[in-house]
Order: structure tokens, then C-alpha cells, then sequence
């Protein structure tokens, strides 16, 4: 499978923390190999058969089978089935007046919605009978009903009675209910002998210091505005357990509280003690026709599997002192706003909810009274459209003066895979903030960092074995499956395995004596760590793999090898930094809108679980922007109980325009604002947030566009070029005096920035509006220049960032990681999409020959892991210049038997891999690259015999070369977004190969602005 410019990335294991409920990835390594041809020696990896599967944040921690309801669609094949009815008219949120003898419900600005006033009841009322007669003309059964934050309803519809209630003037919208996430396996009783996590232990060491994931770390404080006092976060997840000690605080109800406690299976009402001041649970559409929830669920707010604790204890768990997780000491840890308190919403069953419930949740939580909202669900590859239903429940949630964050996802693994983008809400990612390293020192000397959360022998080296060569491959001992290893040679040595299932290979290890694991990953994974209970280091990275896998085979019998705590920092850029699985933008649905919009801790976050999905543990570490959210509702319910007056929007802009920078990269793109300040959030001087009427007429635009929106930040994904781009932000000071602000700009590489008037003076409480233009300059086309624009006064600055993507000839909903579709194309039918309007102009270099020739080298492993020293790899270096348009490299054998997979680095830097596991015609490419020296790989992953031959072939096309002779036919004027057919012929015939050019398009005002690599191939019988 071809990837980008982050290598094998395509084939890496998503997180399957809780982003569409819950997101079970693949590891990319198949089960037990299949067997070599004969004399090829042992297999090891076989990449298409069924892949692996890992957990990370907790929620799903052991093998298991799916359960039969991960299967059951909300629709059949037919069109029946559950939909969501949206009504035309608006909820109580959204409401502000025209129906005669019915008063205003929707809140003023600053204020929040009472439910239970007079005229919410008499509006409520009306949307009651209108709902009534809408469902009764359809003749359908309503099953949840929504007025608060949505109004309409849930019901089973046969595909005619959908079809008549999208025709009823009445209704707005007919969906389908989606079923999101995967299903967690049903839970295992919790381990007899599992420790209890509070229960301190004389002789267990310590973990490593860790920095505190929450508030004030287990320290005493006084209740009040810093601490959250007074707030409620409404947490929408797996439910909670109740017993925790994180929420063993009776505490009055807030006077404005209007929520209950539902009980249900093993949750009685003094499970809501205040702490928890009210429970709820949601499962209407998992009820449907006589169904039920998932096994291992129990029917109630009840947490099963540990996640929707670990959430609400991170945004407002209580400061524990001491917290113990299989007899180690972890330190302190607390909520951010230990002083607030939680309302439960269980939507999640078996880690999956369908869209009707989670409405119904938010619905629910508006009209009970919650101030913050945190939703750690999503969609596996993000949004895939704008305005759904949820995302309306969350508009009018907003209305109705609720902050809501939600987690941007776990697909770090491609770009513009952002959930829960819609400007309304705080699209939180994910940072590393401690970096539980642990140093593994193979035999030879080499050194590799990885991570650990367990306590490792350290010490001198010890023996070191391979799974597959101590145990039954047919049973999976290359991943130290159950089962499949032998005793006799694993006792009291470390056991190296692929990555699987990390807790079954653990226990595996430890039942026959092993003294360690060490867990590598072939094609590379994420930075993330679990407890065992046992040592375990893990290598996530492609290259770590391969460098220890091949010392494994080079040294079958006497490899040896040293575990320690701690490392020299290299599993990170530094502290903070973006988290590797964290989703990243931009917006692949809006544009116009920066996501995330910041990010927040969210690696190995200890906080309170549920036992019955944990081992038996009260405490546990997971990891994912599930556990960054919180993180965020935790510091809105700080600024919300500190600034009560405050607007969503405004403590949104708080938080974003004090972030600061994370480590390793400042792209907004990753990072969005940057790394929360809640310290800095508490007095921003400025705030910038968009108007409520602009936020609905977002939502109500099919194709929306969020540049024009007073937001903290900026983004024209795909802007035109060749104009400039004129835009208005709003600067409102919430500071107690008068202030000066000069504005800057920081980065934007090539373009042209100015901001007017350059420095704005603004009384407490007035605002002041600045017009900002940006030109693209010098800014390369088709790609991202990322920057901000300040504003400093005498004792407070905001910053707002800026990311600018100039649409030359292809739009692009990603960032400049990944395939780059339509740049390389066909010469006889090529075509090109630009991003501009008017005349267009081009120039070709011509057609230049791939130089190929033929190449044999000795085979290695069968199966093997790819690195540059191992056997049956070949090296090939060339120099590129500057000003090149492109490198291609290819590589392919005519040995059926054989499977080559291909590698292209500048320096120590992947640039591309091609190692599609079902062909050798493997091919690299990198358009407009940097100058330098680079090298590319051709490794014989599957060599057919002991000998491989095959063929390679490079290309270097010079940007301002002149080749062959070609004619470049193009349409004389072009439409934006309008795609354009053109022809590169060549002026005469050419000799038998491939050959490779580079076109060039010029603009109205003769910008040049750069195209395609385009091929032709001539057969030898032309």
C-alpha cells in the first residue's frame, strides 16, 4: 500500500479509544504467518491476512468476540427501521418568539436556559402537540422526544413513512439513526486477585514522577471559582462508577440544577450523592422492537468498561493523595475542576451508541441544567458531513449558554480526519505530557527508547528470546499469544513479541515464567503505554522494530538484552508535544474553520475506571483526545465558575487565544491554538467570539464556509490565489481597564499580511474591529503556510492562529502529508482542477526517460522486517538538485514468488514507502522535493528463492529543464473548482520505456504556478 511522506502509516493501528464510540483499529501484522516455500526458512509477518487488534485508552482491554449487536443497523436494507425527525420548528434553546401567546425562551447572551420557567413549559407544551400531530398524521410511534436542544423525535419508520414525513411541511430533516463505534467484548469478571487501587503497598517501588493529568494534584483546596465550585459538566459517555473514590463527596444540588437520578440495574439513588448530583442512561434505540443492550452491559448509568469514569474524573474528580494500581504508587491525581459536579448521561453500550440516544443525552442535560458538556466520542475518520443532528443538539446546547468539548480523534495516521469540527464546540487533541520512557540495550550495544508504565528489572542484560522460535507458530507465538509458548524456553528470560494483544501476551509471558516482554510493532505505531503488572517495554516505531528484529536474527541463540526506566527523551520532541495518534486538521468538511481547536493532556492519563472493564482496578492509565476533553470541560467549568456571566464563546476564546505552543511543531494544523493555559485563560484581556445569529447561519448552509465567523482563528483552506483575501475579527476586552493592543504577525512564510488599524484601544466591556488582509506573496501553491497574528498590550496578549492553503490545480480536504491525487497523471488525458478564474497558460520540459536496470540480491528472513542494514535489502543513492520538480522511483520483478517493497529517504528521513503487499511493482515519488542527497531501499520482504532479481528505475525531472520536445494543449480559460482536461504529446515518436515531464501553468497576472508530473510509456511494438 502506497503512503506519503509518513511512511507506512496507512497500515498503522488506529486508537480504539472512544471516537465513534469506540474505534478498534488494526496493527497491520496478520495472525500466525502462513508457510514458507520450502527452503525459504521461517515466515514470520504476513501483512494481508486479518489484522491485530490492540487496545490503548482502556475501554476495551482483553480478547473477546464482538457481540452479535455490533452488527444490527439502525436501518435495514428495506428503509425501515430507527430514524431521527427533526421538526421545523425551533427547541426551547433556539426559540425567540412568533407563536402568538408564546414567550421567548431562547437565553440572552450570557445567560443559560431554565427549563422550568413559565414559558418554557407553555412552549414546551406546544412542541408537544405539534409532535404529536406531525407523528399521528404519519401514524408512528414517537420513542424518545426531544424540545430542549432539538426538537423532534426518535421513532421506527418503514422507508413510506419516512418518505411522508420528509413531504409533511412540518419537519426539517428525516435521517436515519447511525450506529457509532465498535462494541467493546463483553467484560470479564474482575481478577480475585487483583489488589484494591487505594490500598497502599509496603513493598511495591514507586512509579516514576509523573506530572499531575488534572487539578490541584491531590492537594487540599479551599472550594470556589478556581476549583470549579458550584459548576455541573454534563459527562456523555459509558456511564460512571459510582463507588469511586474520585466522587465519594456528598454535596448539595446547585439551586439551578433540574436533573434527576435514574436508577436501574446495580444504581440506586444514593449513588447520586452530589458529587454525582444526577444519572441518566439512554438506550431507546438499542430497546427498539424487543432488542437489548449489548452483553456485559447492565441496564442503568452504570459504568461497564471504565471509560465514562476515566472522563469524568478527569474533568472533576476528586483530589486523591496517593493513587496505587496493582500495588505501585502513581502519585496524585485530581480533576481539573475538583469542585464541580458531574450528571451522567450513558449513551454508550459496549462502547458503541446510536445518534437517536446521544441526542436525547444532550437534549436531556440542556433542559437539566448542565453548565459544560464534554462529548469524548467521534467518528473514525472524522466528520463526514456538516450540520448533522448532533451537531444541531450541540448548536442549541451553545445557544442555551452550554460550553461544549468534545475529542478531535484518534486517526493521526492521516490529516483532515477531525471529528466533532463544527465551530460551536471546542475540538480538543491530544499532548504528551509525561514521557514514561523506558530504554531497551540489545546485546551489541544498540540502544532503543521506548515506553513503559511498569517497573523494569534494570540491572545486568539477561538472555532474550523471539517468540516465534520459542513456541508453536501455527498458535501465534510470533505475538506470544495464550497458549502458544513453551515454558521450557521462555523461564526467566525476556521475550520479545509482535504487537497483538498486549495484555493476553503479557499474562502469557508471566504464566510460563518469562522475566519480561518487549513488544515491536513491523510497519509502526503510536506512542502509547499501558500497566501490566508485569515488565513490558514497548517499541512503537517502524524503524525500532526492524532494528530489533533483525538482531533477533542474527542472533538466534545467545541474544541478550537489558531493560531500564527511563530514556534520553527521544520517544518525543519534548514536553508538550502533539500526541502522534491525535487527530489533525485541517477541517476536511468546513472550510474557513482552524480544528482543533487546542490541545490538552491526553497520554497516559491516570484516573478513576470502572473495575468490572479493568482488571479489577479502581485507577488505571489510558490515552487518546478521549481523555484531553475532559481535560478542556474540566477548564470551562473553572472559567465559567470564575466569570459567570461569561458566554460559551467567550470562554472558548479564552482558552484559545492563551495556548501556547507545543514542542516540535507550532502548526496550527496539529496543535490548532496551541497547549491549554488555563492560568492564562483566566484573565485573556481579549476575547474574540462569533455572534449567535452568525452561528446558526452557519448551520444552515449546506456548504459552509467559516473564514467571515469572529473566531479565534483563520483558515483558508482553499482560497483563492490570486486575490487577496479580506477578513474582519472583532476584539472584545473582558479586562477590568483601559488597554492598548498593537497587533503582529508571526510565521506565514511568502505571504503578505496586514492588519488595520495596526493597534486598537479598548475600554472594559467595548470592542473594537480590525480588518485583516492576506495576500499569498511568495507562498508556495498547493501547499500550507502556517502562522498568527498577535496582539499585545501592557499586561495581557491573544493570539489567533492562521493556516493558508493557496488552491492552485487540485482542492485538498487534508493536510500536505499523504498521496497528493492529481498531481502525477497521464500525458494523453490529464487533468487539472484549479482553484482560480480566468485565462490559463502553461509550458512542458519535455519527456525524460525512467533509467532502469536489472539487479539481483541474496534473499533474507522470509517475512522479514524491513531496515536498511538488514539482508536482502538493496541501497541505491542519488543526489537531487535544487530546482526539481520531481523524483520517481520504481521497482518490480517478473518472480511471481517474490514480494518487494520500496523505500525512499532524504537523510534518515522517510520521505515515501510503497510496500503493497499484493504486487512488486512498487513506486516512490516526491514532487518538488528538497535539495539534498537521498537514498531509496528495495527490500525482498517475501524473496522467491535464495536469490532475488529485479528491476529498478529512477527519474529526477529538472523544474526548468528542457527535454524531449512536447506539445502541452490546454483550455484557454478556466472555472474555479471546474475540472479541465489537457494533453502533453510528444513531438515525436519516443523509444520503448517510461518516460516522465513536468507541466507549468501561468494565471491571469502570470502567475506561475507549478502542475503535474506527467508520464507516457512507449511499448517496444509501437
Amino acid at each position: 500500500m502506497a503512503t506519503g511522506t509518513s511512511g507506512n502509516r496507512l497500515r498503522r493501528l488506529a486508537i480504539p479509544s472512544l471516537v465513534v464510540a469506540l474505534i478498534t483499529g488494526t496493527t497491520g501484522v496478520a495472525g500466525p504467518a502462513s508457510a514458507a516455500p520450502a527452503g525459504s526458512g521461517t515466515s514470520y509477518f504476513t501483512a494481508g491476512h486479518d489484522k491485530k487488534v490492540t487496545l490503548t485508552d482502556g475501554a476495551d482491554r482483553r480478547p473477546g468476540g464482538r457481540n452479535a449487536a455490533s452488527q444490527r443497523a439502525a436501518v435495514d436494507e428495506t428503509g425501515s427501521g430507527m430514524y431521527v425527525v427533526e421538526l421545523a420548528e425551533d427547541p426551547l434553546t433556539a426559540y425567540t418568539g412568533g407563536v402568538a401567546g408564546l414567550a421567548r425562551t431562547r437565553p440572552e447572551a450570557g445567560s443559560r436556559l431554565d427549563a422550568t420557567s413559565s414559558p418554557s413549559r407553555a412552549y414546551r407544551g406546544h412542541l408537544d402537540a405539534q409532535r404529536k400531530a406531525v407523528a399521528d398524521a404519519a401514524g408512528v410511534t414517537v420513542k424518545a422526544a426531544y424540545t430542549a436542544a432539538f426538537n423532534g423525535f426518535s421513532a421506527k419508520l418503514t422507508a413510506r413513512q419516512a418518505t411522508t414525513l420528509r413531504a409533511d411541511k412540518r419537519v426539517r430533516a428525516v435521517t436515519a439513526a447511525r450506529a457509532l463505534g465498535t462494541p467493546t467484548p463483553p467484560p470479564t469478571a474482575p481478577s480475585p486477585t487483583a489488589p484494591s487501587a487505594g490500598a497502599p503497598a509496603a513493598t511495591a517501588p514507586a512509579a516514576p514522577e509523573r506530572a499531575p493529568a488534572g487539578g490541584p494534584a491531590g492537594k487540599p483546596v479551599k472550594p470556589g471559582p478556581g476549583t470549579g465550585a458550584g459548576m455541573v459538566i454534563g459527562v456523555l459517555d459509558t456511564g460512571i462508577w459510582p463507588e469511586s473514590e474520585s466522587f465519594a463527596k456528598k454535596m448539595p444540588a446547585p439551586s439551578t440544577w433540574h436533573g434527576t437520578c435514574q436508577t436501574g440495574v446495580a444504581f440506586v439513588a444514593e449513588h447520586c450523592n452530589g458529587k454525582i448530583v444526577g444519572a441518566r442512561y439512554f438506550a431507546d434505540t438499542w430497546l427498539a422492537d424487543g432488542g437489548s443492550v449489548p452483553g456485559g452491559e447492565v441496564l442503568s448509568p452504570r459504568d461497564m468498561s471504565g471509560h465514562g469514569t476515566h472522563t469524568a474524573s478527569t474533568a472533576a474528580g476528586l483530589p486523591i493523595p496517593n493513587v496505587t494500581i496493582d500495588g505501585r504508587r502513581f502519585g496524585p491525581v485530581s480533576g481539573v475542576a475538583p469542585d464541580a459536579q458531574i450528571a451522567v448521561y450513558k449513551v454508550l453500550w459496549g462502547g458503541m451508541g446510536y445518534d437517536a440516544d446521544i441526542i436525547a443525552g444532550i437534549d436531556a442535560a440542556v433542559a437539566d441544567g448542565v453548565q459544560v458538556l464534554n462529548f469524548s466520542i467521534g467518528s473514525e475518520l472524522g466528520d463526514w458531513e456538516a450540520n448533522t443532528p448532533i451537531g444541531t443538539a450541540f448548536l442549541n446546547a451553545t445557544l442555551a449558554g452550554v460550553f461544549v468539548a468534545a475529542s478531535a480523534g484518534n486517526t493521526g495516521i492521516v490529516s483532515g480526519a477531525i471529528s466533532n469540527a463544527a465551530p460551536w464546540v471546542t475540538t480538543v487533541g491530544a499532548a504528551v505530557t509525561n514521557l514514561d520512557e523506558a530504554t531497551v540495550k540489545l546485546g551489541d550495544g544498540t540502544k532503543l527508547v521506548g515506553g513503559s508504565l511498569d517497573a523494569l528489572p534494570g540491572g545486568a542484560s539477561r538472555s532474550m528470546v523471539f517468540g516465534e522460535q520459542a513456541g508453536t507458530p501455527d498458535l501465534g507465538a510470533v505475538y506470544c499469544e495464550p497458549g502458544s509458548l513453551d515454558p521450557a524456553k521462555i523461564k526467566g528470560k525476556v521475550v520479545a513479541c509482535a504487537l497483538s494483544d498486549m495484555f493476553g501476551s503479557a499474562a502469557e509471558i508471566k504464566a510460563k515464567g518469562g522475566a519480561a516482554m518487549v513488544v515491536f510493532d513491523p510497519v509502526g505505531n503510536y506512542r502509547i503505554n499501558s500497566i501490566f503488572n508485569f515488565p513490558v517495554v514497548y517499541l512503537p516505531t517502524e524503524k525500532q522494530a526492524g532494528t530489533l528484529f533483525n538482531y533477533l536474527m542474527r542472533h538466534p541463540t545467545d541474544a541478550t538484552v537489558s531493560l531500564r526506566t527511563g530514556g534520553d527523551g527521544s520517544s518525543v520532541p519534548g514536553m508538550p508535544s502533539v500526541a502522534d495518534f491525535s487527530s489533525t486538521g485541517p477541517d476536511s468538511v468546513a472550510v474557513g474553520v482552524v480544528k482543533p481547536d487546542l490541545v490538552a493532556p491526553g497520554s497516559d492519563i491516570i484516573a478513576a475506571v470502572s473495575p468490572a472493564g479493568n482488571f479489577g482496578r479502581a485507577y488505571d492509565a489510558y490515552s487518546g483526545t478521549s481523555m484531553a476533553s475532559p481535560y478542556v470541560a474540566g477548564a470551562a467549568a473553572v472559567l465559567r465558575a470564575t466569570h459567570p456571566t461569561w458566554s460559551p464563546g467567550r470562554v472558548a476564546s479564552a482558552l484559545r487565544t492563551t495556548a501556547t505552543d507545543t514542542v516540535g511543531t507550532s502548526s496550527p494544523l496539529d496543535q490548532g491554538s496551541g497547549f491549554i493555559n488555563l492560568a492564562g485563560a483566566t484573565d485573556p484581556g481579549l476575547v474574540i467570539e462569533p455572534t449567535a445569529a452568525d452561528l446558526v447561519a452557519f448551520s444552515e448552509t449546506a456548504v459552509p464556509d467559516g473564514k467571515e465567523l469572529n473566531l479565534p482563528g483563520i483558515s483558508l483552506r482553499e482560497y483563492d490565489g490570486t486575490r487577496p483575501v479580506t477578513l474582519t475579527r472583532t476584539l472584545t476586552n473582558v479586562g477590568k481597564e483601559r488597554e492598548t493592543y498593537r497587533s503582529s504577525v508571526s510565521g506565514l512564510k511568502g505571504m503578505k499580511v496586514t492588519v488595520s488599524p495596526a493597534s486598537v484601544t479598548v475600554a472594559p466591556g467595548k470592542s473594537a474591529t480590525v480588518t485583516i488582509t492576506l495576500r499569498r506573496g511568495s507562498a508556495p501553491w498547493d501547499r500550507y503556510v502556517t502562522g498568527s497574528i498577535g496582539w499585545r498590550g501592557k499586561a495581557h496578549s491573544a493570539r489567533i492562529p492562521v493556516t493558508a492553503r493557496p488552491w492552485g490545480i487540485m482542492p485538498r480536504p487534508y493536510g500536505d502529508d499523504g498521496e497528493e491525487f492529481g498531481r502525477m497523471t497521464s500525458g494523453a488525458s490529464g487533468l487539472v482542477q484549479p482553484g482560480f478564474s480566468g485565462p490559463l497558460a502553461g509550458r512542458s520540459t519535455g519527456y525524460t526517460p525512467m533509467q532502469r536496470a536489472s539487479y539481483s540480491i541474496p534473499a533474507g528472513v522470509y517475512g522479514g522486517v524491513f531496515d536498511p542494514k538488514a539482508a536482502g535489502v538493496k541501497k541505491f543513492d542519488f543526489t537531487v538538485p535544487a530546482n526539481t520538480a520531481g523524483i520517481m522511483v520504481e521497482t518490480n520483478t517478473d518472480d511471481p514468488n517474490t514480494n518487494l517493497d520500496l523505500y525512499l529517504y532524504r537523510g534518515d528521513t522517510l520521505v515515501y514507502s510503497s510496500d503493497r503487499y499484493w504486487t512488486s511493482t512498487e513506486q516512490a515519488y516526491k514532487f518538488l522535493p528538497e535539495p539534498g542527497r537521498y537514498t531509496a531501499y528495495v527490500f525482498a520482504q517475501y524473496p522467491g528463492g535464495p536469490v532475488v532479481d529485479f528491476q529498478f528505475g529512477h527519474a529526477i525531472i529538472g523544474r526548468n529543464a528542457k527535454y524531449t520536445g512536447a506539445t502541452l494543449t490546454l483550455p484557454h480559460t478556466v472555472e474555479r473548482g471546474s475540472s479541465q482536461q489537457f494533453n502533453l504529446k510528444p513531438n515525436k515518436p519516443l523509444p520503448a520505456g517510461d518516460f516522465w515531464a513536468y507541466t507549468e501553468y501561468s494565471s491571469t497576472n502570470g502567475t506561475v504556478i507549478p502542475g503535474n508530473l506527467v508520464y507516457t510509456q512507449q511499448s517496444a511494438w509501437e
